[in-house]
């Protein structure tokens, strides 16, 4: 073989593995784990206000806003072992004009994880939890009048949030809202609609997660959010522009819990500069 041709070969190599990291773990260290919510629609990627979409029933749309609560993170080594992150810390809020809130970031012990869990939503027992309990993105009296994701007037979280204009929309503004929320009520005497939904990822086909003190290891995930409208149920902005609490609302739930996927996995990251 020619040297320069091995030398070439050699360095690909090198490089292929550089995101590798397969050094020994220590089950009494942490690393960071970043989950990366990365808002598509279909093949394309979200632009908010000026990207043009259509739907499964041919009708073209706008996105204006988009955001969604990401909670109870969990994930699974290659031995089958769980660990659950505390609560406390484990409450994020993707935003779609806010490319910072993408990352979900937390501390779990060294380790290679196959498997990643996670809410779309706030659980019941946070959310029923006094409100000196629920700070951060949580706080009920924080930035919500911006981020809007708090019903003062049904005590409630909104858990997934799509906003935008379709030509299909009866009216002169051509708005539709789908605001879905509803954890189950606090009374199991008298439950409402539970639109809490759980995610579980494998990341064995895009690469597991490698996580070792000092670097962190960055899960990918695509986020195609024309999947919210698309699904078992085909939403129509003409019949349903306007979703809030009501029974239509379990299936844009039950739509979206198939928006998230797995496409590859960074290890051994130093710095945010390098995703």
């Amino acid at each position: 073989m020619n040297k320069n041709i091995f030398v070439a070969i050699l360095a690909i190599s090198v490089m292929a593995c550089s995101k590798d990291n397969n050094t020994a773990t220590d089950n009494n260290a942490k690393g960071v784990l970043s989950v990366e919510f990365d808002n598509i629609v279909g093949n394309k990627t979200l632009q908010l206000n000026t990207g043009d979409y259509i739907n499964a029933l041919g009708q073209s749309f706008k996105i204006t806003r988009l955001q969604y609560y990401i909670s109870n993170i969990k994930v699974t080594n290659e031995a089958g072992v769980e660990y659950v992150v505390p609560q406390d810390s484990s409450y994020f809020l993707i935003l779609g004009d806010d490319r910072s809130s993408r990352f979900a970031k937390v501390n779990v012990p060294e380790g290679d994880y196959k498997k990643l869990s996670f809410i779309v939503g706030v659980d019941s027992l946070r959310s029923t939890m006094p409100v000196e309990n629920r700070t951060g993105v949580l706080d009920p009296t924080g930035d919500h009048a911006g981020a809007g994701m708090y019903w003062t007037w049904n005590s409630g979280y909104v858990f997934f949030k799509m906003e935008g204009t379709s030509d299909a929309v009866p009216g002169a503004a051509h708005k539709f809202y789908y605001h879905i929320g509803l954890y189950g009520g606090s009374d199991p005497a008298s439950p409402t609609i539970n639109n809490i939904k759980e995610i579980s990822l494998d990341l064995t086909q895009g690469g597991i997660s490698q996580v070792r003190s000092g670097f962190r290891s960055n899960v990918h995930l695509l986020v195609d959010v024309l999947k919210a409208l698309n699904g078992q149920t085909n939403v129509s902005f003409a019949e349903k522009p306007t979703v809030m609490v009501d029974e239509y609302s379990r299936n844009i739930a039950s739509n979206y819990v198939h928006m998230f996927a797995h496409d590859h996995t960074e290890n051994g990251v130093k710095d945010e500069s390098e995703l």
